[in-house]
């Protein structure tokens, strides 16, 4: 059978190259270390114990695995849309189709999921004040900025996570010292096996902390969309790609050892985020409203670069027929002004859970943004092991390679499936399959009776 032609080679229609290869690192950073690193990692603590470094540790080798397989096929050819269109090229129209809006909707949930985090965070200074209002003031600000041009956008995105991550550092080293300096303070690793010992709640457990791994780690692939429009994009994704994933192992494993040394699970656990219980170890003057500075300008980020991601994702999908074609169109500026308005509902579901369940907000938006991570990373795993089938039949040679294919590919997908089962079996992300599965038939469904009617001759 034929292939389908890729879609459209370098930015897309409207679309700018404008972004250099420090802002693609700092994209892919600033939608990885957001709330999942600074909020979910205390969830991920409770499913597991100590042993949650372990979890972070797999959960790293499966988003090296995803990242190296869409190097390798954004390197070959950087296009608008990224591994959805590679999708609809190597392993038919509908998976193509299926894997955008997958992505879309974790993308939308998860900017949710930043944005409901705010609202918690800013009762830290105005606790009279609901949360749903700093939720729709935060969100307006973003908007603005993903209405501007890309290069407004990729210099935000730039100064926001570079904030962030000197924050991470600045933790790192205080951190470090508290667990080095003095060996007879109480902490160290001795505090790996002082409660329920390492595997606190058994190996289950640190499988099941592997969802909130990967959920953190969500935001890498930004990378490859990006790509469109880099100036230089094969360049551009080979560097970001090495230094955005060693920055990413350090920040969260060496990060996650370093708080399990200093504090007890018990503490960790019934305090806020962990790293606020750890600089009340410190005791320095306003830690708590610096971090919860950091905090703020985190979610921030992340819910930026995400807002980013799904506009140029619906952006793709109005390219190729698959979604209303307003949000094809693009401004004087070359942002997809259109795209932006309509990848905002995740907004809209953050505040109304915000008023409804103050409480319980940020847990239900990464329940449902999870599904989407988890099943368009399996997508981009499966999507490469099509591109290389059809690279050897064509013998096209390829400037990057995942190293360990097929092996490494298949499992990857695997592990990845295995998760996506695992959400069944663990309280906090029951609504991950209840969602994701009606979506899949739903949009399965419009597939079939809207956009296959309309080229039956392409139907897959």
């Amino acid at each position: 059978m034929a292939q389908q032609p890729i879609g459209t080679k370098g930015p897309g229609p409207g679309l700018k190259k404008s972004l250099t290869p420090a802002q693609m690192a700092m994209i892919a950073l600033g939608s990885a270390i957001g709330t999942g690193l600074f909020a979910g990692s205390k969830l991920a603590i409770a499913m597991a114990g100590p042993s949650v470094i372990l979890s972070y540790v797999l959960g790293g080798v499966i988003a090296l695995l995803v990242m190296g397989a869409l190097a390798e096929m954004t390197v070959k050819q950087p296009v608008a849309g990224s591994f959805g269109v590679y999708a609809e090229r190597y392993l038919g129209r509908y998976a193509g189709y299926l894997t955008k809006y997958m992505y879309w909707s974790a993308l939308i949930f998860a900017v949710g999921t930043e944005v409901s985090a705010i609202g918690e965070y800013m009762q830290f200074w105005f606790p009279e004040v609901p949360g749903v209002l700093w939720v729709l003031l935060f969100s307006a600000a973003l908007l603005v900025v993903n209405f501007s041009s890309v290069k407004v956008f990729g210099t935000t995105e730039y100064w926001f996570s570079a904030i962030k991550v000197f924050a991470v550092i600045a933790f790192i080293v205080v951190a470090a010292w508290l667990v080095f300096h003095d060996p007879t303070d109480g902490f160290g690793v001795a505090n790996y096996t002082a409660e329920s010992g390492f595997f606190a709640n058994g190996l289950s457990g640190t499988w099941s902390a592997v969802i909130v791994a990967i959920f953190s780690y969500m935001g890498i692939e930004a990378i490859s969309i990006a790509a469109a429009e880099a100036r230089n994009p094969q360049l551009a994704v080979r560097k970001a790609f090495k230094v955005s994933f060693l920055r990413l192992l350090l920040f969260y494993v060496l990060t996650m050892a370093l708080i399990l040394a200093i504090a007890p699970t018990s503490e960790l656990v019934a305090g806020g985020s962990p790293f606020v219980t750890v600089m009340d170890q410190v005791g320095i003057p306003f830690a708590g409203s610096v971090l919860n500075f950091v905090l703020i300008i985190a979610a921030l980020s992340a819910m930026n670069a995400q807002l980013y991601a799904a506009t140029r994702m619906l952006h793709s999908l109005a390219d190729a027929g698959h979604a209303p074609r307003l949000a094809h169109r693009t401004s004087s500026n070359g942002a997809p002004v259109h795209a932006v308005w309509m990848s905002a509902g995740g907004i809209g579901v953050a505040a109304v859970a915000v008023a409804v369940l103050p409480e319980g907000g940020f847990g239900l938006m990464m329940s449902l943004a999870t599904f989407g991570a988890l099943a368009t990373w399996f997508m981009i795993l499966l999507t490469h092991v099509g591109f290389r089938r059809q690279a050897a039949r064509e013998r096209s040679p390829l400037e990057f390679k995942l190293p360990g294919y097929p092996a490494a590919s298949i499992l990857g997908a695997v592990l990845l499936g295995g998760l996506l089962l695992t959400t069944l079996f663990v309280e906090e992300f029951k609504f991950t399959l209840v969602f994701g599965l009606p979506f899949v038939v739903v949009m399965s469904l419009l597939y079939r009776l809207v956009f296959a009617r309309r080229h039956p001759a392409r139907l897959r």
